[in-house]
């Protein structure tokens, strides 16, 4: 007699279901299991009713996404479970930040980023919906265009200035993750929002061909979102860690401002007469949509993605920071001696950084890790003393410019091409565009790094000037 796989299986994911019921770790990898238990409950299943019995649990059901969707049933669920998958899902899902800064409805992956489920689900719904490929009903409104949009609303009706674009934070432990704390004033549209509604594009998009419809929506979930051992250079096309670019090529210059405005629209219809608000002077928020539409593709089309200390899981630093006066006028590039090796993973990146770190405080005695920012193989920069403090990394120079470093010696091989592109294409660009970090500038670094046909010491070339800068780009 064969051993009853199926019903072992069945067993086996309800007991550690339960088990992390209590206080169930907020991580990808147990989403997807969770929706892979269900999925084994019943076999037919489709995906996209799987994704509307998930936003019933979660109570995504209001005109506005009804405009879209369509309205929920409200029968019986069709979901094989039990209260406490029932209750995780509603928590897991419904986005929302309480007064105290925490997140939640968002979820940490393995790339070391923190996505917000509930724009990636409804972005895949979309685009399940769809009956025509590449023209997807509601995909950006869904997805990240109301939330946008909102934001740029609430902002014209209120007297406040403040910064309304991308609030990041800081998990309460890396490794099992339960409270996400934003680390500074709350915005109406946190980072996991805008990684959640950049996944939910690309994800919705890609399956709005009729050909590359999943057959399990946790088949589609593991594979964009499963940790790459091999680094990013050998990675497919559609993976979390290339959210920027991808949706980048998705939404060309205009896509964005279109779909903001349209949603709007939208929006404002189903929420006539609610409540006693501010009226809105149509120039004004025009002028706040302009802005918000530019902040928001410098910051998240532009720059690249930096992972912030708390997740590597820095150590303080010690005594006084010195603050960097900006905006500065190089940039130095270092490879590492120790670790010799590239890092593939971010679990192999952080614990990298955490030895660097270690290393410069404890053995050269230095306040903290000496490095601007650190690039990794897999798709990430690391944030070291960040855009305002100084470093140390170049002796003589650390006031006048940044320092970067790529982990690995190199001393045969070139870095990845993704980490170069993170460090010539992004960061340099990020910082002498928008904000101005960086003003007319050089970059230099370390000969072994580039063609040995490169004159000089120069990294890639001397780039002088910003203008310099965008026309060896092109």
């Amino acid at each position: 007699m064969d051993f009853p796989w199926k019903l072992f299986l069945t067993i086996f994911m309800v007991d550690a279901i339960s088990h992390a019921a209590v206080d169930p770790p907020r991580h990808m990898n147990h989403f997807i299991h969770v929706v892979k238990w269900i999925e084994a409950q019943d076999p037919g299943l489709e995906p996209v009713a799987l994704l509307k019995e998930l936003r019933k649990a979660a109570g995504l059901d209001s005109s506005f996404i009804q405009h879209y969707l369509g309205g929920l049933d409200q029968r019986r669920s069709r979901l094989v479970t039990n209260s406490t998958v029932t209750e995780y899902l509603s928590t897991a899902i419904h986005h929302m930040v309480t007064e105290s800064g925490v997140e939640k409805g968002v979820v940490l992956t393995s790339d070391g980023t923190t996505v917000a489920l509930a724009p990636l689900l409804l972005g895949i719904e979309a685009g399940l919906q769809s009956v025509s490929k590449g023209r997807v009903r509601g995909l950006y409104p869904l997805a990240l265009a109301e939330t946008l949009a909102v934001s740029f609303l609430h902002r014209s009706r209120s007297s406040s200035t403040a910064h309304r674009l991308g609030s990041d934070g800081c998990w309460d432990n890396v490794s099992s993750p339960k409270v996400f704390t934003l680390a500074d004033v709350a915005s109406l549209v946190t980072d996991a929002q805008v990684n959640g509604g950049m996944d939910g594009v690309i994800l919705g998009m890609k399956v709005s061909d009729p050909s590359r419809h999943p057959a399990k929506l946790s088949t589609l979930l593991m594979q964009y979102y499963r940790q790459r051992a091999n680094g990013l250079d050998s990675a497919p096309r559609l993976v979390s860690p290339r959210r920027r670019q991808n949706f980048k090529r998705l939404s060309r210059p205009g896509v964005l401002k279109r779909q903001v405005m349209g949603t709007l629209a939208v929006y404002q219809k189903f929420n006539k007469g609610q409540g006693k608000q501010r009226k809105t002077n149509k120039e004004t928020l025009e002028r706040i949509e302009r802005e918000g539409i530019n902040a928001f593709e410098h910051r998240y089309t532009v720059c690249p993605a930096i992972i912030p200390r708390c997740q590597w899981e820095a150590k303080p630093y010690r005594g006084t920071p010195t603050l960097l006066s900006l905006p500065l006028s190089f940039m130095y590039i270092h490879h590492t001696h120790t670790p010799g090796k590239p890092c593939q993973t971010f679990e192999q990146c952080s614990r990298d950084m955490r030895a660097m770190q270690r290393f410069h405080q404890e053995d050269r005695g230095w306040d903290d890790i000496g490095y601007s920012f650190v690039a990794g193989s897999d798709g990430y920069l690391y944030e070291g003393r960040g855009w305002h403090w100084q470093g140390a990394h170049t002796k003589g120079q650390n006031s006048k410019g940044y320092g970067v470093s790529f982990i690995g010696d190199y001393m045969e091989l070139l870095p990845s091409t993704s980490a170069r592109d993170l460090v010539r294409h992004q960061l340099a660009m990020c910082a002498v565009s928008g904000e101005r970090l960086v003003a007319d500038y050089i970059v230099y670094g370390h000969r072994q790094l580039v063609n040995t046909s490169c004159p000089g010491d120069a990294l890639y070339t001397n780039v002088q000037t910003w203008e310099h800068y965008k026309e060896i780009q092109t």
